[in-house]
C-alpha cells in the first residue's frame, strides 16, 4: 500500500513538473534572457575601477529586485511587467557603463575568428 502511495505522489510530482516545463515562455521573459547573455564578465580594458563595480551592484540588484518581483507576481501582466523591468534595468545598466567607459577612453572591444 505505501508502494502504491508513494507511486501515485512521484505521478504526480511528475506530472506538476512537466505541466510548468510546458508553459511557453513570456515574450518580456525571452527578452530579459537575451538582455542576460549580454551581462559583462568582465571589466573594459581590463579596468577595474568604480565604474565597473558600481556596474556589477546595479547588476546584482536588478536581479535580486526581479527575485522579489516574481515571488510578489499573482497574474501574468506583473510578470511581464517584472521581466520587462528587468531587461530594460539590464540594458540600461550595460548601456551606461560601456559610455563612461569610452568617456575615460577605454573602448569595448569584440574579436571576430574567420
Amino acid at each position: 500500500m505505501k508502494l502504491t502511495n508513494t507511486m501515485v505522489a512521484l505521478g504526480a510530482l511528475t506530472l506538476a513538473a512537466t505541466a510548468q516545463a510546458a508553459l511557453p515562455m513570456l515574450y518580456e521573459e525571452a527578452l530579459a534572457r537575451s538582455e542576460e547573455e549580454k551581462i559583462i564578465a568582465s571589466p573594459i580594458a581590463g579596468i577595474a575601477n568604480s565604474l565597473w563595480f558600481d556596474y556589477r551592484i546595479d547588476i546584482t540588484e536588478a536581479q535580486k529586485e526581479l527575485r522579489s518581483d516574481l515571488n510578489r507576481a499573482d497574474e501574468t501582466d506583473d510578470l511581464r511587467d517584472a521581466w520587462e523591468e528587468y531587461a530594460f534595468e539590464l540594458r540600461d545598466e550595460r548601456e551606461d557603463y560601456v559610455k563612461k567607459m569610452a568617456k575615460k577612453g577605454y573602448r569595448q572591444g569584440t574579436v571576430t575568428v574567420l
